[in-house]
């Protein structure tokens, strides 16, 4: 073992005589670095915690069904946006969590065992070493006192040989044999001390080799160990700072997009929706003609507004007597409408639903209702339409090739798309007159453009030529809802589907499809039978159509040739436009699930 020197044998020199401190400032360190990684883990809790909370706040205000109008408005919108962006900013306090618990509480608690053993092999072997010291130490003891002891003894010795020598009285034996023993005391005495200087310079050898070579390497290694422990709590100080510094982009990215969709919002739009939602399509009540003292004043009613029907003639007000007419904006008419309101709630609530003709609305409220439903019935229709679509195509592809499937397996499938569109399409007709019967009866100034599905057309497109007010074919029932008196039916047809020309697998008779995307050869594939077209692995192709479901993706090279390759054995790029159509497998296998 080398000796240390120098700068760092001095300071080393210092503490020679501190272990015990050394060893409980050693075992503070490991405490604080213990107390460091809970002082985290408490952190990290917060965190979950706190993105616990908000997530729950989140979904605590998130609309449910029953709300979801509140959809059309744009601070409405905005007020969902901020939710979806507080899930966001959850989610960043729970990486936050997530990295203190990898970064700092794993490494420091891993770290803590490491150096608890390290600490615990120093002051093992300084330990040893001290006890070393210490045994040789005793050991000089016993030695010097060995010498000190045989040197007493000869000395007694010499002393009872010259008493003998100097008494006349005693033999000359027994002044040999005290001189002898004499002699013996100062040979063992002679021992002794060279034992003891032997043993003594032994001693301070082991003693300045532990002091300046033992000592100092253990307390140097403790010192390393001491400089890693302060270093490592400086880089979970800095990583601390770090974790949080990382996410502050994204949680800008959050805030901004608070910003962004509150400066969104646009109060103009939000209150024509308001006015759009709730327009009746009603006209305001005629002025009130000049009648002679005596008489029954009476309303010119116009053709929508919210009155009972006037009496042509004078048998028919003398029988109905004073009709009132029910305009909401007049004081003393407004508990009456209120009544009537109440009744008509009642109603419903007894009958349990509205009518199916939203009869009980308002002209332009019934209006967007009808056009509402015929929409989603169109959509419904379209859905099936596809399906159909799809199962024909997989039907004519297992014709072809009877080893991909039987097709007869999808028969019983296209009769109940078949059944269930002609159920649409008739549901569908039916609300299409009524939708029909509705815009015919809104005002000539205010009617919009006729509406019609986009399979159906209706045949009978003239204005009723019927004189009548709509007052009087529309009639305010006692209950406060509206009814409405038969009208002329109104007949639609169905537009004829468009046939296919040909097979739709013919290239010839179809005309050049554009392309939607291009595609990657994974592997090489050679296109044997008819339809199918060879490619190599890594040619860039062209996709004209995708996989619909079949397993096979139709692909172009040129102008002359196409045809389909395994989906398996490409790899398609989409464009974004093309990536928001749906393909005829998506609608089939979301309908099936």
């Amino acid at each position: 073992m080398e000796p240390i020197k120098g700068e760092t044998l001095l300071k080393v020199q210092q503490l020679r005589d501190q272990f015990d401190n050394l060893e409980k400032h050693t075992q503070w360190g490991i405490d604080f670095v213990e107390k460091y990684t809970k002082f985290v883990k408490e952190r990290s809790e917060i965190e979950l915690n706190y993105a616990r909370q908000i997530r729950n706040l989140s979904k605590k205000y998130q609309p449910k069904k029953k709300e979801e109008d509140e959809n059309k408005y744009t601070w409405c919108r905005a007020f969902h946006s901020t939710l979806n962006e507080l899930n966001d900013y959850a989610g960043q306090h729970e990486l936050i969590a997530e990295n203190m618990t990898s970064l700092i509480i794993a490494e420091l608690t891993r770290y803590a065992q490491e150096i608890k053993t390290e600490r615990k092999a120093h002051f093992h072997d300084g330990r040893k070493a001290q006890q070393q010291v210490e045994a040789s130490w005793k050991q000089l003891e016993s030695c010097k006192r060995k010498f000190e002891r045989d040197c007493k003894e000869a000395d007694r010795a010499q002393q009872y040989f010259e008493k003998m020598d100097a008494d006349i009285n005693v033999t000359k034996a027994d002044v040999e044999k005290a001189r002898q023993q004499a002699q013996m005391r100062h040979q063992m005495a002679s021992d002794s001390k060279n034992e003891y200087s032997s043993y003594l310079q032994k001693f301070n050898q082991e003693q300045n080799e532990h002091y300046y070579t033992i000592i100092p390497n253990i307390f140097q290694k403790i010192q390393v160990m001491e400089e890693k422990r302060i270093e490592r709590m400086g880089e979970s100080l800095k990583t601390f700072a770090e974790v949080d510094r990382q996410i502050l982009p994204i949680i800008g990215k959050c805030l901004d997009g608070i910003t962004q969709v509150a400066e969104s919002i646009d109060p103009k739009n939000d209150s024509s929706q308001v006015i759009e939602s709730y327009k009746s399509g009603f006209e305001p009540p005629g002025d009130v003609e000049f009648e002679d003292y005596g008489q029954a004043m009476k309303r010119t009613v116009s053709e929508t507004s919210l009155t009972n029907s006037r009496p042509d003639n004078k048998a028919e007000r003398s029988s109905k007597g004073k009709s009132k007419t029910l305009w909401p904006f007049i004081k003393k008419n407004k508990l009456s409408l209120k009544l009537l309101s109440l009744n008509a709630h009642v109603r419903n609530l007894i009958e349990g639903s509205n009518p199916e003709d939203f009869s009980h609305l308002p002209p332009e409220q019934r209006r967007k209702k009808l056009q509402a439903k015929i929409d989603d019935i169109n959509k419904d229709i379209q859905k099936e339409m596809d399906q159909r679509d799809a199962l024909t195509k997989m039907k004519e592809v297992y014709i072809k090739n009877p080893q991909m499937g039987d097709p007869n397996s999808v028969d019983p499938r296209l009769t109940e798309i078949a059944h269930n569109i002609e159920k649409l399409q008739a549901e569908a007709q039916k609300f299409e007159g009524w939708l029909a019967e509705v815009e015919g009866r809104l005002p000539v100034k205010s009617d919009p453009p006729r509406r019609t599905s986009a399979l159906y057309e209706t045949q009978n497109s003239a204005p009723p030529t019927n004189n009548n007010n709509c007052a009087q074919d529309r009639e305010s029932s006692p209950d406060g809802s509206y009814t409405e008196e038969p009208s002329s039916e109104v007949q639609t047809k169905t537009q004829p589907e468009t046939a296919e020309s040909g097979d739709e697998f013919d290239d010839a008779d179809e005309e050049m499809l554009p392309t939607i995307g291009t595609c990657k050869a994974l592997y090489p594939f050679e296109g044997v039978n008819e339809g199918t077209i060879s490619v190599t692995e890594g040619e860039l192709l062209y996709v004209i159509e995708e996989d619909k479901g079949d397993g096979w993706t139709r692909v172009r090279r040129n102008e002359e040739e196409e045809g389909y390759v395994p989906t398996s054995y490409v790899e398609v790029f989409l464009d974004s436009n093309a990536k928001d159509v749906f393909s005829w497998r998506t609608v089939f296998l979301s309908e099936d699930s």
